[in-house]
């Protein structure tokens, strides 16, 4: 271990760019000092600097918007780098955080002044960038919902069809749904699969259409869902109570799909039966390997990893700051 890092400051997100030689990693750091800022690492994560530049909105904007907290990074395959933020907005640096791009259609949208926050606060939190046609992105906002563009971010449509918002008058209103997380698989880029504040979904056709595939966990509400690197019907979700945000009956449990939510089984082998802690959106990892491993970080400072497809898992940290973010970097 190295660190800590950033000491008294929130990482909500980190994310590392593969290619020759060690990878590049960049960190979204919410400071009190400088505010929201991207720090970036050449060294595995051993020293880090300050970015030249961060998402910003224009000093002169519609709605008078400053960025609060960096919530998402993500990169596409013309290593672009694209930051998700609060108040709910969408930038992109194209030269490695020394310059970022607002996309205004999407951050000044018509309907803007409509937008409620989730309870973490109007947070662009999910990026989904299509890896067959890199002009379809989909992004996720709590409590907003899904929103797409099919070409590179001059439009933006609602895809919330299908989704359910238990908790506003009407149920499948066009935008409103508090969704939580968002992942797929690259090898079939067009199915989604979603965790909301009510139901896990997946979409075969990129987010325009959403079907309900978790009526048979124990709870519909959960923050991260994870889906195989190689085997991309195969999901992991974390369900917890909504009110308490701990697991049902105080038990820590991951549930797998393994045929794309037509069917689910429990996984709790070796992880602490009673439990009073969370698995907060972007804590949860696959590292990419042959024998996949995959990870879950909890708001007590564990972290627990499985081997063997989430038949059992192991401890493999602890005493850590509560985490919000687990991320898995090929060196």
């Amino acid at each position: 271990m190295h660190g800590p890092f950033f000491e008294g400051f929130d990482t909500y997100d980190m994310i590392g760019e593969e290619g020759k030689g060690r990878p590049s990693l960049y960190a979204g750091v919410n400071t009190w000092t400088w505010g929201p800022v991207i720090y970036k690492s050449k060294d595995s994560g051993r020293t880090w600097r300050k970015a030249r530049n961060h998402p910003r909105f224009p000093k002169k904007n519609p709605y008078q918007l400053s960025v609060k907290r960096i919530w998402n990074l993500q990169f596409d395959k013309d290593h672009r780098l694209y930051a998700g933020v609060e108040p709910a907005a969408l930038f992109v640096s194209e030269d490695g955080s020394d310059s970022w791009k607002g996309f205004d259609s999407l951050n000044f949208h018509q309907t803007r002044k409509e937008w409620q926050p989730g309870n973490g606060g109007l947070c662009l939190h999910t990026i989904v960038i299509n890896s067959n046609q890199q002009n379809k992105i989909r992004v996720g906002i709590s409590a907003v919902g899904v929103l797409g563009s099919d070409d590179g971010g001059k439009i933006w449509k609602f895809m919330n069809k299908g989704i359910r918002a238990d908790f506003l008058p009407e149920k499948y209103p066009e935008y409103g749904q508090c969704v939580h997380k968002i992942d797929h698989n690259s090898s079939k880029p067009d199915v989604l699969y979603l965790q909301n504040h009510g139901g896990v979904y997946v979409s075969g056709d990129f987010g325009k259409n959403w079907n309900e595939i978790g009526k048979s966990l124990p709870s519909d509400f959960g923050f991260p869902i994870g889906v195989h690197p190689h085997k991309p019907d195969e999901v992991y979700v974390v369900p917890v109570e909504a009110g308490g945000r701990y697991p049902p009956n105080g038990v820590f449990q991951l549930w797998v799909t393994q045929d794309g939510g037509r069917s689910w089984f429990k996984s709790s082998e070796g992880l602490p039966q009673r439990s009073y802690f969370n698995v907060l959106r972007e804590a949860m990892a696959t590292d990419g390997e042959e024998q996949c491993g995959i990870y879950v970080g909890c708001t007590n400072g564990q972290v627990f990893c499985s081997t063997d497809g989430a038949k059992s898992w192991q401890k493999i940290a602890e005493n850590l700051p509560r985490i919000f973010s687990v991320s898995c970097i090929k060196t």
